[in-house]
């Protein structure tokens, strides 16, 4: 693992924490960084960070708290409080 993907997972856990401490605004900073870091990189962000990460406000994602979780016909729709949409499938 290179430099800029050990940053990114680092990034990851430093947004997690903030986001479970309420800091949300540190939490986006984290994300926004995390972002810059791998596109100067032409890096792919980690699935489960992009999974937990708004792509409109750059908030960390926790269900039941900013986002709200649902189960669709094969895919979840996950929906932040800035009201962006994201769906991926699930298993079969």
């Amino acid at each position: 693992m290179d430099v800029a993907a050990e940053r990114i997972e680092r990034l990851h856990e430093l947004a997690r924490a903030a986001a479970t401490d309420d800091e949300h605004d540190r939490a986006r900073y984290y994300v926004r960084l995390a972002r810059r870091v791998a596109e100067r990189n032409r890096l792919a962000l980690p699935r489960e960070f992009r999974r937990f990460t708004c792509d409109r406000c750059d908030a960390y994602l926790r269900p039941g708290r900013n986002a709200r979780v649902r189960l669709r016909d094969g895919h979840v729709a996950i929906t932040c409080d800035c009201g962006a949409h994201t769906r991926y499938p699930y298993g079969e």
